[in-house]
């Protein structure tokens, strides 16, 4: 192959972001996908018209996230008294009881980064002549936070919610409930069909390919990388993207031990977040705490064992066993255990895809205690257990994004390099 069409071709060759396979793209058609054929990641999907796709699920997902602002949100009815609240109100109540911290969480993952994503897609698809200057950063922006977004975790923390106030009341939903619900599947949808070699090969072409690459081994072992910002296949010592100007390593730099780092961090918190009252309900004068698992004792002995262990579930054990799966995923990594790396991948993707969803516990305290303002009758507050669980959920988090998957995959590339020695 020629340098001049080998160069043409540079958008077809990607390094796969989990086990780090040198891969050529075939030409996909709409309504199939590139998977690695190694780890099985999903690398490119081809999906019909993706702009108009993109935009007009973005588009419609802002539109519903404004209204759901506007209209009132939910509200409930308690020996005749009735308290009606917005989603702005909810915040504004943690505020009030000087839990500014996680006010700025629920405003931060509920409200302003799903919607800084969706104003980031509009711009990106819809204007194609936007300044680099602009492009590049919003497009950073998107790709790192539409991870965080938690706009579908907060509707579920809404419904367990519904399930608790039964026991006090009549709950209502209010006109702002039902965009609230279209928003979060737009928004999905619109996460779901946002393709990142699309939108960044809209902002530049595809840099040419430093060597001629060899499909089928590690980018690693022919001294490549690949850009985490862009996907740009750049030289391994080269620190610098030429396409979007990030800087990056062929390896996280000190992956595992910032990855044990803030595990040990969320376990030391999570002791004290799982004993300590997330919540407090004032009843006529009577204040009692309760925890986690107060919590899930409450729901089963009230009849709703489904809600129970989805609270018990999502709350309890998905922390646990994410602690316990990334220190797994760290210990293998590092040399140690078996080398099953295909069990190790579905345990990385597990960790991903679940490690939000321990927050649907937090949600559930903010909504109680907006709504639940009764004056003298009943008012519940969060606790410092709460704000301890939120750190740990967030905790986890990071230790997950600093675990280099790859790391997983050098083990099989040393053992083969090992085994063609000693057959040499």
């Amino acid at each position: 192959m020629s340098e001049h069409s080998h160069h043409g071709h540079s958008h077809r060759w990607v390094l796969c972001p989990h086990c780090d396979m040198t891969i050529k793209l075939p030409g996909l058609t709409p309504g199939t996908r590139a998977i690695c054929p190694r780890c099985e990641t999903t690398i490119s999907t081809a999906w019909h018209e993706p702009l108009r796709r993109l935009m007009a699920y973005a588009f419609s997902a802002l539109v519903m996230l404004a209204l759901a602002n506007v209209f009132p949100f939910i509200s409930i009815s308690v020996m005749g008294m009735t308290n009606q609240i917005s989603l702005l109100q909810i915040p504004q109540a943690m505020v009030d009881d000087r839990y500014r911290f996680l006010a700025t969480i629920f405003l931060l993952f509920v409200q302003i980064i799903p919607a800084t994503c969706l104003v980031a897609i509009l711009l990106l698809t819809l204007n194609k002549r936007l300044s680099p200057i602009l492009s590049i950063p919003l497009a950073k922006g998107l790709f790192y936070l539409k991870n965080w977004g938690m706009a579908e975790i907060f509707l579920a923390g809404v419904l367990v919610s519904f399930v608790k106030l039964m026991a006090y009341g009549k709950i209502g939903l209010e006109m702002g409930f039902w965009p609230w619900c279209l928003f979060c599947l737009c928004q999905l949808r619109a996460f779901q069909c946002l393709e990142r070699h699309v939108i960044w090969q809209r902002i530049s072409s595809v840099p040419p390919l430093p060597i001629t690459p060899t499909a089928g081994i590690s980018g690693l072992a022919q001294n490549l990388r690949s850009c985490p910002c862009c996907t740009a296949i750049v030289l391994a010592d080269n620190p610098v993207c030429p396409r979007c100007h990030q800087r990056g390593y062929a390896r996280k730099p000190q992956s595992l031990q910032w990855t044990l780092s803030l595990l040990v961090t969320s376990v030391i918190l999570y002791i004290p977040a799982n004993i300590m009252p997330i919540m407090v309900t004032d009843a006529l004068g009577s204040a009692s705490g309760s925890n986690i698992m107060a919590g899930v004792i409450f729901l089963w002995n009230e009849g709703s064992w489904p809600i129970a262990m989805i609270i018990f579930i999502a709350s309890i054990l998905v922390p646990s066993m994410k602690i316990l799966a990334i220190g797994w995923l760290s210990w293998n990594a590092g040399g140690y255990g078996a080398r099953d790396n295909h069990r190790m991948q579905v345990v990385y993707e597990i960790v991903e895809f679940v490690g939000r969803w321990s927050m649907v516990d937090v949600f559930v305290i903010a909504v109680l205690s907006a709504l639940v303002r009764m004056g003298s009758l009943m008012n519940v507050y969060p606790a410092e257990g709460a704000l301890l669980f939120c750190l740990v959920v967030i905790l986890t988090m990071f230790s997950a994004q600093a675990f280099d998957p790859r790391l997983l995959w050098d083990r099989e590339s040393i053992k083969k390099h090992e085994e063609e020695s000693i057959e040499q």
